[in-house]
């Protein structure tokens, strides 16, 4: 890709809670060293994991009911109220559990949802963790992850079907780019009017994105398809946040040129 290659964003995403509900947004400030605000603050926990809120470190996401093994999180319709903290679950429209994050009692009402309705998946009782301004990420930095819709079309391609960009989780979703060429920007700076992003690592995809977002059906094999196409299971890359600013729908993304020493 040429430093030339603009691309635009199209969807912003956030994920207050690890494998639930994709949350959009119009606009959202990033800060250097951050994630999106809020974005995986919580997960859930299945089976003690030895996660302590006081020192946080990162854990492996088989750690947290995840869609990768658990795909009927994707059958709930969760909503995160910053102000108030309050996390609602809806199933098949109507609300199932309630409450404020940032109480015992809150986490305690939504803790016995899933003791009750996921039983057959947990391996011990499931608790809703959150540690300071620690992010629940696949990966053990705070990153921002990109996928480009070009990408996503050149899959449906190669399995000739539909494929949801909100299967892969990302927080930005852009346009613009050629398929693939995303993954040659690990190294390079991102500029998004005043922010600017560095790329760090492209993104291994696993099973769960094979559930669709929108039905909870494990319907596709996008990870060994992408194997036998093309030799690698990637698609879409992180970014570490560098430099401070307010980023939203429709901003351009251009590829930094490199400062001549």
């Amino acid at each position: 890709m040429t430093a030339s290659q603009t691309a635009e964003i199209t969807g912003l995403y956030r994920y207050p809670i690890k494998g639930l509900t994709p949350e959009p947004l119009p606009r959202v400030p990033l800060r250097a060293g951050q994630t999106l605000p809020a974005d995986r603050r919580y997960a859930i926990e299945n089976g003690p994991s030895g996660f302590d809120p006081e020192q946080p470190q990162w854990k492996p996401k088989i750690q947290f009911l995840m869609l990768a093994r658990n795909e009927r999180l994707a059958s709930l319709d969760s909503r995160f109220e910053d102000a108030t903290n309050r996390l609602t679950i809806r199933k098949d429209g109507q609300i199932v559990a309630s409450g404020d994050l940032e109480t015992s009692a809150g986490r305690a009402a939504l803790e016995d949802y899933f003791r009750e309705n996921f039983q057959p998946e947990l391996k011990g009782p499931p608790k809703i963790l959150s540690g300071r301004d620690h992010s629940f990420s696949d990966v053990a930095r705070k990153v921002v992850s990109i996928i480009n819709i070009g990408s996503v079309r050149a899959i449906e391609t190669m399995l000739g079907a539909a494929v949801h960009p909100l299967r892969f989780r990302g927080n930005l979703y852009v346009k613009g780019w050629p398929a693939w060429s995303e993954l040659d920007l690990v190294g390079q700076t991102l500029a998004i009017g005043q922010a600017r992003l560095k790329v760090v690592k492209r993104i291994v995809r696993c099973l769960a994105v094979n559930v669709d977002p929108e039905t909870a059906v494990r319907d596709l094999e996008i990870p060994p398809t992408l194997s036998r196409n093309l030799g690698h299971m990637d698609c879409g890359i992180y970014a570490e946040v560098i430099a401070d600013g307010e980023i939203g729908l429709g901003d351009a993304v251009a590829v930094e040129e490199p400062r001549l020493v």
